[in-house]
């Protein structure tokens, strides 16, 4: 068997209160169209990932006898997208109502960043490498 640290994360699912807003969130600031969905969740495609929007209450069905963190609990992880320019994207965001959490900002490790959080309180980071 293949090491699993050698193969590629296919889908990361994370849990919104709210589908409908959260869905819409991801199609207007990410630009998406849902690949798949139901009453339970909404699929999107980043390149060779997706992200899967699933609600509260089938989270907790599936991660049984785990628990669903609360949004106020804070975040434990950040989604990261590398681009070429994170200004452009950082004007583009304002533009669309999103609320920026931080940045943009250089940091000591010679990328430039700007931080937001999705509806479900998840924290999205767009990173540019610099020079």
């Amino acid at each position: 068997m293949k090491a699993l640290g050698l193969r590629n994360i296919d889908v990361i699912t994370v849990f919104v209160e709210d589908l409908q807003n959260s869905k819409s969130f991801y199609q207007e600031v990410f630009g998406l169209s849902a690949v798949y969905e139901d009453d339970n969740s909404a699929v999107f495609d980043f390149g060779d990932m997706s992200i899967n929007l699933l609600i509260i209450p089938a989270a907790r069905e599936l991660i049984d006898p785990g628990t669903v963190a609360s949004r106020e609990s804070g975040s434990r992880f950040q989604f990261t997208i590398r681009v070429d320019d994170v200004d452009a994207v950082c004007i583009e965001l304002t533009m669309r109502g999103v609320a920026l959490l931080n940045g943009p900002m250089n940091r000591p490790w010679g990328v430039r960043t700007v931080s937001f959080a999705d509806p479900g309180g998840h924290i999205w980071e767009i990173a540019q490498q610099l020079n």
